[in-house]
């Protein structure tokens, strides 16, 4: 993600993001992604989450090939996490094809047989489709919310020195349907968060890793915030504060503090799995807890992502993804 961009599109302040449009591919730029994660409860009341997304990747800045000849790649991931189980799953695919794809009005994002689409003609309410080996989910994201802006009206720095996106959200996503385990269907329900970035040069080359949560809180508010790790300098931060309205203020950098509290041995790693996260200014002085330390996805490109409970000054719900940290190949 640290690569040079020559020929690609470039990431600007002030540039309008505009809908049902930005919902689409952007094959000018070198990287995108369409991420969904869900914390969700059991009739039981036992927390489980999923995670599912989809990343387009160009190959060179020459959009004009079809078909085969199309050099954009498609990667889906997909995850299930409870207390005692973390399964994943990974699909490959290219582009031109019509193996993977997204279309933007009526919105629709693929992978095989994976699906995250459109109901009907408006963008929400929302199907998700997806499985791997001995999981499966089948459900619906609703919301009457607009999407929400992160960083600057939607554009996330992601380092002092130029490297950026353009960054969107929808957090107030209320979920309902059925999670299968093992051949045992369950109802679920719950809440998600939907992230859509875009770029050419996300990382600077010295960032190695990032560590970033999404936080659904008691008070219907919603935080997003991030720490780039650096081999050269001090971490980067970021992050957002959104109100239940989905009116969103960037948080100032040196507002944020992101301590690790508690590591566990993670497929050879050493991860922090438990956190203390403040925001001065906001009265934010939360633990964020794993629900299940080794929510490790070995994947392509690895990483760690799972569900996270926040007690403390607050409480709810959220989500943890991690990577960069030793071992990742």
């Amino acid at each position: 993600m640290g690569s040079e961009a020559e020929g690609y599109a470039r990431v600007t302040p002030g540039t309008p993001i505009t809908f049902p449009e930005d919902h689409g591919a952007h094959p000018a730029y070198r990287i995108e992604w369409w991420y969904v994660t869900a914390n969700l409860t059991d009739e039981a009341g036992d927390p489980l989450g999923v995670q599912f997304t989809l990343f387009r990747q160009a190959g060179s800045p020459d959009t004009s090939a079809t078909g085969w000849a199309r050099t954009q790649y498609w990667m889906g991931h997909t995850a299930l996490t409870t207390g005692r189980v973390h399964l994943h799953g990974e699909s490959l695919a290219r582009g031109g094809i019509g193996q993977a794809g997204v279309t933007a009005d009526p919105f629709a994002a693929w992978i095989d047989d994976w699906r995250f689409a459109s109901i009907d003609q408006d963008f929400a309410p929302l199907r998700l489709t997806a499985s791997g080996k001995g999981f499966s989910y089948d459900l619906t994201l609703a919301t009457d919310a607009p999407m929400v802006l992160q960083g600057e009206g939607g554009y996330s720095r992601k380092s002092d020195r130029g490297q950026a996106s353009y960054y969107v959200s929808q957090p107030f996503f209320e979920v309902t349907g059925t999670v299968t385990l093992d051949g045992q269907p369950r109802p679920v329900s719950g809440r998600a968060w939907m992230d859509r970035e875009w770029s050419s040069q996300p990382l600077a080359a010295d960032q190695d890793g990032w560590d970033w949560f999404s936080l659904h809180l008691g008070t219907g508010e919603k935080v997003m915030l991030f720490r780039l790790r650096s081999t050269t300098r001090a971490p980067y931060f970021a992050g957002n504060w959104i109100s239940p309205d989905g009116s969103s203020e960037a948080i100032p950098a040196d507002a944020i503090r992101a301590e690790p509290l508690e590591t566990s041995d993670v497929a050879g790693r050493t991860i922090p799995t438990r956190w203390r996260l403040t925001v001065e200014g906001r009265d934010l002085d939360v633990t964020v807890g794993a629900l299940n330390p080794q929510s490790w996805n070995d994947t392509i490109f690895p990483y760690w992502e799972g569900p996270i409970s926040v007690n403390g000054s607050h409480d709810g719900v959220g989500y943890l993804e991690m990577t960069g940290y030793p071992g990742d190949r």
